[in-house]
């Protein structure tokens, strides 16, 4: 879908880091009960690494993510889904066709909420070069099709390898210095009201400036997720926590 100017409205429910994944399951039954309406955002926006591993043109990572896949689908034709893609997942647009898809390429983009504006971004727009490098080969169309085709001919080596790797590290960890981190990466780079990401885990906010800056929990290390409220504290999002149904009961 082309991009138009995002409009955040009160009311959307708003994620990152999900990491979904078969040993990661717990985002399958918040997605499903956004389907069935039990939970009604008035718009879904997915701040990226919603899954685990989901790769434009690999097919492999499209079956076994199906169901996350169509039920998004199913919802974007009913609500608004903006997705921001994450280093986790890439090149989505063929796979969400009705959603908004912003690649890393935009981000940070720029948002309005009432008379705010807010930067969107899933938080890997910058880094070192040897970082970049990666970013952008790995999203590559050529290095995608190449990488495709290994798969196919390896049975799933080359990803099956990944999972493994993946769910053995730790998400959820403290990242000390994290305040002086940002100040040094952010001040002075951007204008606007507040700065919404998510990557590092953090679930922090603080002042850069004039600027309100939110980093988001992860979802996968604690069922985490945001609606957009406006508050008097300045903050925009208010945090809430999904329990399953096991665990309301």
């Amino acid at each position: 879908m082309s991009h138009k100017t995002i409009e955040l409205k009160e009311g959307a429910f708003v994620i990152s880091d999900a990491h979904f994944s078969p040993s990661r399951p717990e985002l399958l039954d918040f997605i499903k009960a956004i389907h069935t309406k039990q939970l009604r955002p008035t718009q879904l926006i997915l701040m990226g690494d919603i899954f685990d591993t989901l790769f434009g043109s690999i097919n492999f990572t499209y079956t076994q993510n199906s169901e996350m896949i169509q039920l998004i689908n199913e919802i974007s034709h009913e609500i608004e889904v903006i997705y921001l893609e994450g280093n986790h997942d890439f090149n989505l647009q063929k796979l969400f066709v009705n959603a908004v898809v912003v690649p890393i390429q935009m981000q940070p983009i720029m948002a309005k909420y009432k008379d705010k504006k807010v930067y969107l971004a899933h938080g890997d727009f910058d880094g070192a070069v040897f970082y970049k490098l990666y970013t952008a080969l790995i999203r590559n169309p050529f290095i995608l099709f190449i990488l495709k085709y290994i798969d196919i001919i390896s049975n799933h080596a080359i990803l099956n390898s990944v999972d493994k790797h993946l769910q053995k590290k730790e998400d959820c960890n403290k990242f000390t210095g994290f305040e002086k981190f940002i100040h040094k990466r952010l001040k002075a780079r951007f204008e606007a009201d507040y700065f919404i990401e998510g990557h590092f885990h953090q679930n922090k906010s603080f002042y850069v400036g004039d600027m309100y800056y939110i980093n988001l929990a992860a979802f996968a290390c604690n069922q985490r997720y945001f609606s957009i409220k406006y508050s008097k504290d300045n903050n925009i999002l208010e945090e809430k926590i999904f329990l399953r149904e096991n665990e309301n009961g």
